[in-house]
């Protein structure tokens, strides 16, 4: 969908060079045919996945458990799929960005459109990512305290195991390490299969794709928040910082495309193999919309088994410590980038002790708040959610600017078809913000 493999018009306009790295020495090898495809793929995978993998973050996991609890095997399961070209369309612009300028997208923004809306971009997804941080280690918490720990322990000891990724060298081994985190999630695919779902019911949801009746403003509610969790802020920082770190390059496009597929794809399979989790509580469970993590695991037990029950729980956690760290560097990317500090995980602590700062220092605020008593962490996932939407809105405006600009990208720019393509995802983002702020007010 774009054009010729020029290089961009201004092709000095990047603030960083591709630096040799474990990723080169593999393209390096004189290798052919599929062994070198493989190869290739090995050590290209990673930015795309990642990203894609760590948006079924412990909320989210959370939220499409508790739609097949409300919903069962229905029309969300086709809905979810059919999220996977937004989510490619639009990390496949914040990679190809980031490769072909070689610079930050937040130093792009205030390059581009001044200051204020550099500094805008920075503030909101900053508040916007340490909400969303309090969600992930309520998630992990809750799978931890399943095995018998009190609360503060499972909440020390969730800070420690996220906060223990810094003190490995180098981007590769920490890209390596998290993406080994991330295979984990495909426990969901196997807790899915221990429930036995129904396959003609599945069939059922893509033959005959109806909306539920006489839920009203609910099914509304449950729409918005699943497309909600398919595109997040934070999405687009993490990976186009990744993909500057592991230094891909515009002649890495293709494979960078193949990556941010593979995380697509694998990305909404993961979400329907949740939703049929929660689909196996069916009519289970009273007050559906408040349930908590608990009271799902809890559920899971007597209705497939305490070995389900078991793999929720660390399938809960474990997305929970996956998007802890994507989330984290997204904000120590994206503060590094703006401000000119060290941004790179090639630094050690000493050498980029203000990027690292950044990434604990999240964590740790995280971690705390959610110790608070009494807090309205119900209304906190809702907050976090609707401000993602809203923040959303001009950060994904810019990426289709800024990528359907020849003066940026060069003949590496937009087609026609994926500018309109662009903007209407913005409309469909622009639409459903409207419609949640119209609930939650």
């Amino acid at each position: 969908m774009t054009q010729s493999k020029s290089m961009p018009a201004t092709p000095g306009n990047g603030d960083h060079s591709a630096p040799t790295s474990k990723f080169h020495a593999i393209l390096a090898k004189d290798r052919t045919g599929w062994r070198k495809f493989s190869w290739m793929m090995w050590a290209l995978i990673g930015p795309g996945l990642l990203t894609m993998i760590g948006d079924n973050d412990a909320g989210g996991v959370v939220e499409y458990a508790v739609t097949g609890i409300q919903f069962g095997i229905s029309f969300f399961i086709p809905l979810i799929l059919c999220l996977a070209p937004l989510t490619f369309t639009i990390q496949e612009m914040t990679m190809r960005l980031s490769a072909v300028t070689q610079t930050g997208y937040t130093k792009l923004v205030f390059r581009h459109f001044g200051r204020f809306f550099g500094y805008y971009s920075i503030g909101t997804l900053i508040v916007e990512n340490l909400l969303t941080l309090m969600t992930e280690f309520i998630g992990m918490t809750a799978g931890l305290m399943m095995f018998g720990l009190p609360l503060w322990s499972s909440d020390l000891l969730s800070l420690i195991l996220v906060v223990s990724l810094a003190i490995f060298t180098g981007y590769w081994t920490k890209e390596r390490l998290a993406l080994f985190v991330g295979a984990l999630n495909g426990v969901f695919l196997i807790i899915a299969l221990l429930t036995h779902p129904s396959i003609g019911a599945i069939e059922h949801t893509f033959t005959a794709w109806t909306i539920p009746k006489g839920l009203g403003s609910l099914v509304i509610w449950f729409v918005v928040a699943t497309v909600g969790n398919a595109i997040a802020p934070w999405m687009i920082f993490f990976q186009g910082s990744a993909v500057l770190d592991k230094g891909i390059t515009a002649k890495e496009l293709k494979l960078g495309r193949i990556d941010t597929l593979l995380g697509s794809i694998l990305q909404v399979l993961i979400a329907v193999a949740i939703l049929l989790c929660g689909a196996a509580l069916y009519g289970h469970i009273q007050h559906v919309t408040t349930v908590g993590p608990a009271a799902i695991i809890q559920g899971l037990t007597p209705a497939a088994g305490r070995i389900a029950s078991i793999l929720f729980g660390f399938g809960l956690f474990n997305a929970g410590f996956l998007a802890a760290i994507t989330i984290s560097l997204s904000s120590s990317w994206t503060v590094a980038d703006a401000f000119g500090f060290a941004r790179s995980l090639n630094d050690r602590i000493s050498t980029a002790s203000k990027f690292y700062a950044v990434y604990i220092g999240s964590l740790v605020f995280a971690a705390a708040a959610i110790l608070i008593p009494g807090l309205p962490l119900n209304f906190i996932a809702v907050l976090s959610q609707a401000m993602g939407a809203i923040v959303m809105i001009p950060i994904l405006i810019f990426l289709v600017i800024l990528t359907s600009s020849r003066k940026v990208m060069g003949d590496y720019a937009n087609t026609g078809v994926l500018r309109v393509w662009g903007f209407m995802i913005v409309g469909l983002l622009i639409s459903l913000t409207i419609a949640l702020l119209t609930k939650i007010l």
